[in-house]
């Protein structure tokens, strides 16, 4: 009888991120668990840090899974640090979400580039979060109005919002999961509203699905093994490890 090799993963990820890893997830040959986080952690890398060594802690007490794998960026440098007791650890090379959404860092990099005053929308960013729009600014303004009034509110809202001055596009992606249609006339009316041009581009799912269906290429992924600690490169790789400290002879 042919032997079907078939791995269990648990898969660490920013919820920004659930439905396109749910999707190629379902596609892998691979056994796939799901441990989501809340959007945002990236604004305190610390307590990022922290929240996700307690996952990884939580996992690896049950003893059920071949490999970790983690749908993060670099995201503020809150998985540096980060480490395992017997189970390795998969990263893919990508700063940030967008570098999941758009296939590589070359990639993000070139468009970066030729867009440097763009506002990204996503189906997750627009799920998770509540982007740049008229609905955002009244919202804003309302809740100043009740804690300052009419006044101070209108300056402190423009103080809050001077960093929108800074975009004058829209750039829309997503890697054709979802309810497309719905997402795209979000992100264009928002970009109508706040007088910017839309920008749609395609997706490249390739860092998703190679996180995923365990191909691991040593150009886009870093596998960590148990008990070494992430770190970051700063170089061209992004991602190391620090190996595991050696007991000295005699200790355990």
């Amino acid at each position: 009888m042919p032997k079907f090799i078939q791995k269990r993963f648990a898969l660490i990820a920013c919820s920004v991120l659930w439905r396109e890893f749910a999707y190629f997830s379902s596609q892998s040959k691979h056994l796939i668990r799901f441990y989501f986080q809340p959007q945002g952690l990236h604004n305190n890398p610390a307590e990022m840090k922290k929240r996700l060594q307690r996952v990884i802690d939580e996992i690896e007490s049950s003893k059920q899974f071949d490999c970790l794998l983690f749908g993060y960026g670099l995201c503020s440098r809150g998985i540096e640090g980060l480490k395992s007791r017997a189970t390795p650890m998969v990263f893919a090379r990508a700063h940030d979400c967008l570098t999941f959404l758009l296939g590589s860092r070359a990639r993000q990099k070139e468009i970066y580039q030729k867009y440097p005053d763009a506002y990204w929308y996503s189906p997750g960013w627009i799920e998770t979060g509540t982007q740049p729009s008229r609905e955002r600014i009244e919202k804003s303004l309302a809740w100043l109005r009740e804690r300052y009034g009419e006044e101070k509110a209108r300056w402190l809202l423009a103080e809050l919002e001077s960093w929108l001055r800074n975009y004058h596009r829209a750039i829309y992606i997503d890697l054709g999961v979802g309810a497309r249609s719905e997402y795209l006339a979000y992100a264009r009316a928002c970009a109508r509203e706040l007088g910017w041009e839309l920008v749609e581009l395609e997706g490249d799912a390739r860092l998703v699905k190679g996180l995923v269906f365990g191909e691991w290429s040593e150009e886009d992924f870093l596998v960590v093994p148990p008990g070494a600690e992430v770190r970051l490169s700063h170089d061209q790789d992004l991602l190391t490890y620090q190996p595991p400290e050696k007991s000295a002879p005699g200790q355990r």
